[in-house]
Parts: C-alpha cells; structure tokens; sequence
C-alpha cells in the first residue's frame, strides 16, 4: 500500500518584520507598511519560509504542498523546486490580515495536515481567529514580536518539526497561547500583552519556543550588581562605542549610567554619554562604522532568545563586523535556570553567522560572576 503524501499547507505573511530594523516595533496596518517601504525596509518573511522549507526539500514526494499565491507562498515553494497547489490568490499586491484569514480558512478546508505559516504574533493572531484548533499549526518566526508558543524556536527548527512529521515519527500535540501586544503601547515602552486564544502545536520543545515571559525580574541585588560590573567595564573603555540591546536587564545598565533607556529599542553609548535613542539597523552600522564597538544583549526569560526577537535593528552585518569576542550577554542566573536546560537561543537571520557564534557562550551573571551557557 502506498503511503499518502503528507498535506502541508504553506502560509507567509510577506510584510511580517518589516519595521523591525527600522525601529518601528512592528508591522501592523497599511499606514506602518507602506512607511517601512518608503524608508527602504525589505521584506524578510519568504527568507525565513525558505530556511524553514529547505530542511524538507528532499522530502518532496513525500509531500503535497498547499499554499496561496505569489509571495504568501508560491513563490518560495517555487524557488525552492517545491510543487504547489495554489488554493487562494490574494486580492491585492499588498496583502492584508483578510487575506491571511481567508488563506487559511481555503487551506483547511481544503484537507490539510499541519499549517506552516511565516509571520508575527499578529499573523498567529488572523490565523487563530480563522482556523482555530482546526488544524495542527507551526509558526516560523519573522515578526517583529514574537510572543505567542505557537512559532518554533529558528526558522530552520521549524523544518525540522515538519520533516520530523513527514517522516511519520511520534510527535506529541499540544494546546499553545496565542498572544499579541499593543503596538501604539509598545513605541510608547509599554508591553501590554493579551491572550487571544490557543492553537494545536507539534510538541517537540527542543525546536518550539515557550510563551515569553512578562514583567521585570525581581532579582533587584542581582540585576544592581550585573548592572555595576557592567559599567565599569564600560568606564574602562572610554572610547568605546557600547550598543545597548533592548531588555529590561540593559535597561538597569542604563539607570546605573543614569541615562534614558529605550527600553523595547537599541540606543547607542560612548564615553558615559547617550549618543543616540532608539536607532534603526542603518544608522547603527553608520554609528559603529569606525572604532572599538561592543554590544550588551540580555536573555529573553522563557525562551532564551539572544538574537532575532525584539532586536532586529542589530543586523547580521552588525553583529559579523563586531565579532563574537564584543558580544557582552548579561543574564541572572534565575533566568537562565528557568530555561531548564535548553540552550540560547541565536536567531539573527543569517544560518552562516547564528552557526560561527554557537557553542558555550560567556554570560555575565553578577559583579565579575560568568557562567558558560550553550548557545545554539
């Protein structure tokens, strides 16, 4: 008897991300769209589609691909030599939350086995709203916010689950949380997060990312103490560019300085000194063009991102020029124990580069306190 092919349908949202490197913390609505293009922003999501669907490639006759025209699906598929079926064209060139919607709703209906979609929270959002626990969903991570446990942990682990499933392997299923924030609220430093609902997940937790953790750490002596050695290391090198990553755990080395923090941003210092606020992926590379450059990231808790979720203004070009050596990660040991185990997380964009900066990766726990975590 022959086995049937796995029905895989394929969903990209192409303006997902697009203000992420623009610091426009987010891409939702025509208005934030239309400007991230005018300000020269590219769109990302059919890369990460790809990273996802090239773990599969090999598998093709294995599989049937379902998907909707042009770039929220068939253009990938197409680049990647993957065969598809188109089941819904989208009305317009710019594509809009209905058209997720109604992609999603054709797909199902069509008979599908897992829904592979490419976006943000927002995108989880339209897709939770059309389909529901219809259908077992997989989300490949490339909006600008990343909080719902309904995407993988990397582009690329997200084909490993699908090949995983195409195999015929065990793979347990699981109710996960969509959830989404205030866009307005968030430009303002303010993460007002709402549940919307839950969707049906492959349960393989080493490729899919836990639901982001709200609020500040509490550890107060703890973050005083990271935030000290910190600083003194920055007053030893005065000339020194620092680009402070966002996080409430960089935010306590910015009050330590006593200077105004973007606290969803990256801000840019030198000599004790706030050169710039919340800056985009451009002028970031203009900042740091020339000179010793060193970038101070945190751990998202719950996940262990370090790269790729809230930060996408430090660009893989950035991240390259400054090397490995100048990454300075600060973490409370809380937050990486509550990680049980798994590594941190890199995410960058960039397979080649997120690859040259795994392995164990030095994190600064306390006042001249590192312990060595695995990145992968």
């Amino acid at each position: 008897m022959t086995t049937p092919a796995f029905r895989l349908g394929v969903i990209v949202n192409p303006y997902a991300g697009i203000g992420g490197a623009l610091a426009l913390k987010g891409s939702d609505g025509k208005a934030i769209r239309e400007k991230a293009l005018a300000m020269g922003a590219k769109k990302q999501a059919n890369e990460k589609m790809a990273s996802a669907l090239s773990v599969i490639t090999a598998m093709n006759e294995q599989i049937q691909i379902k998907t909707a025209g042009g770039e929220m699906g068939q253009s990938v598929c197409e680049a990647l030599g993957l065969a598809c079926n188109v089941i819904y064209q989208p009305v317009a060139h710019q594509t809009e939350p209905e058209d997720t919607m109604s992609a999603a709703r054709a797909l199902v209906d069509d008979g599908i086995d897992l829904l592979l979609f490419a976006g943000g929270d927002g995108t989880a959002r339209n897709i939770c709203d059309s389909v529901g626990s219809d259908v077992s969903v997989l989300g490949v991570p490339a909006g600008c916010k990343i909080h719902s446990g309904v995407y993988s942990v990397t582009p690329t682990a997200a084909g490993e689950v699908v090949a995983m499933m195409i195999r015929g392997e065990l793979v347990s299923a699981m109710d996960a949380e969509v959830r989404d924030i205030d866009e307005d609220a968030f430009r303002d430093g303010k993460v007002i997060a709402r549940h919307f609902g839950e969707m049906r997940v492959p349960n393989e937790l080493t490729y899919v990312q836990a639901v982001k953790m709200g609020g500040r750490e509490d550890e107060a002596l703890v973050l005083d103490d990271i935030a000290a050695y910190v600083t003194e290391l920055m007053e030893d090198e005065p000339e020194t560019t620092f680009v402070m990553g966002s996080g409430s755990t960089v935010g306590c080395v910015m009050d330590a300085l006593g200077l105004e923090n973007t606290l969803l941003g990256v801000d840019v210092v030198r000599n004790g000194a706030l050169v710039a606020s919340d800056v985009t992926a451009d002028t970031l590379l203009k900042l740091t063009a020339e000179g010793t450059v060193k970038i101070i990231l945190t751990v998202i808790g719950g996940q262990g991102h370090i790269l790729g979720r809230g930060n996408q203004q430090l660009s893989a070009e950035l991240i390259r020029q400054v090397g490995k050596e100048n990454l300075l990660i600060v973490a409370t040991k809380q937050k990486l124990q509550s990680l049980d185990g798994r590594p941190l997380r890199l995410d960058s964009g960039d397979p080649t580069l997120d690859k040259a900066l795994a392995g164990p990766t030095t994190i600064i726990t306390g006042y001249r306190d590192k312990v060595l975590y695995p990145a992968q």
